[in-house]
């Protein structure tokens, strides 16, 4: 970085772009490279701040990616990556756009937006993967816009109907923005499951009816469970609480992890259902009404009404990455939402 004078003050110029990379098995470094120009049909963000997501991101930094399957195919600028150091990850940051490419509408200049992209001080991103942040939407609440469309899906693909009997198994992030989303709901009872006090305490914050460690959950006969503890084992747990014809939604992405299910007692003639749910795609059953941006425009309104920005618990610049990545994989009882945040002359006001 220069510092250049102009109108009496000093503002920087910056001249590179830092980086997150996943250098391997519990190893992370921040990068620098010349700023990048975004080319046809590109924009260049300056970003402000962006989410980490405890469970994905564990897996990469842990190496437990599946490494036959690309990073996400959904997402273009992890597409083309493989599950192989080093690695660029992250997708969930917002920023404003400082630099457009050919062809692009000068109305972008300014915008305030989302975008899926790895963590990185200035990405280039495509602009038809912009997604603008509604007017009354705060810098921290629109961080969450992934993982609560993905609550959102849960919950769609779960049905829950008035009156029901609803556990959730784990209360990370995910699991807490599908509880904030459950408690507006007419149910009998809402149950959650976590092992750590803190989320046990923001469950019930958010509306769960009863928060409980594991071994402290008594018997149940759960009309819907939802298994989002990233545990494979966990599905034990899930189908054991779970009754007659109940349905259990699984949303955790367990990558290379495996555990043994015993799927030869309760479960074998209680005709349950297990559901797999997954944000990326809708289900066939909803897209004859129901599309990406219906299910979008519903996330946002969550985070109007719910405020998530309250669940982070800590902010730490990119270059302390690695100090980061240490606190959710060795102390996750300590944290809720962690993010990065950026210093830029550009997001002044922002």
């Amino acid at each position: 970085m220069i510092w250049c004078c102009g109108g009496g003050s000093k503002v920087p110029r910056i001249r590179e772009n830092h980086f997150l990379q996943f250098l391997g098995d519990r190893k992370v470094g921040v990068e620098s490279e010349p700023l990048p120009e975004p080319g046809r049909g590109q924009v260049r963000l300056a970003t402000a701040a962006s989410a980490v997501s405890a469970g994905t991101e564990l897996l990469v930094y842990r190496g437990q990616l599946p490494a036959d399957m690309a990073v996400d195919d959904t997402i273009e600028a992890l597409a083309e990556q493989q599950n192989q150091y080093p690695l660029r990850y992250g997708y969930a940051a917002v920023g404003t756009v400082e630099k457009i490419g050919p062809q692009i509408d000068e109305a972008w200049l300014g915008s305030r937006v989302f975008a899926f992209a790895p963590h990185s001080g200035r990405p280039i991103v495509p602009v038809e993967q912009l997604i603008l942040l509604p007017d009354d939407i705060a810098i921290e609440d629109a961080l969450f816009l992934p993982n609560m469309e993905t609550a959102v899906s849960f919950v769609m693909d779960g049905r829950p109907v008035i009156g029901e009997e609803v556990l959730v198994i784990g209360q990370g992030i995910v699991g807490l923005l599908t509880t904030m989303i459950l408690a507006d709901l007419p149910l009998a009872n809402l149950t959650v499951v976590d092992y750590f006090a803190q989320r046990q305490e923001m469950a019930q914050t958010l509306g769960a009816t009863n928060a409980f460690h594991p071994d402290e959950l008594q018997s149940m006969d759960a009309d819907l469970t939802y298994e989002l503890s990233g545990n494979p084992a966990a599905l034990d747990l899930a189908v054991a609480q779970t009754g007659f014809a109940g349905r259990i939604v699984i949303g955790s992405w367990y990558g290379t992890k495996r555990a043994p299910i015993d799927l030869g007692s309760h479960f074998h003639r209680s005709h349950m259902t297990l559901i797999s749910s997954q944000v990326s795609h809708l289900h066939p059953r909803w897209s004859g009404r129901w599309s990406k941006a219906r299910r979008l425009a519903v996330a946002w309104e969550m985070i109007l009404r719910h405020r998530p920005g309250r669940l982070i618990t800590h902010r730490f610049p990119l270059r302390q990455a690695a100090k980061l990545y240490e606190l959710i994989d060795q102390r996750p009882g300590e944290a809720l939402q962690t993010i990065f945040t950026y210093d830029s002359s550009a997001l002044r006001g922002f």
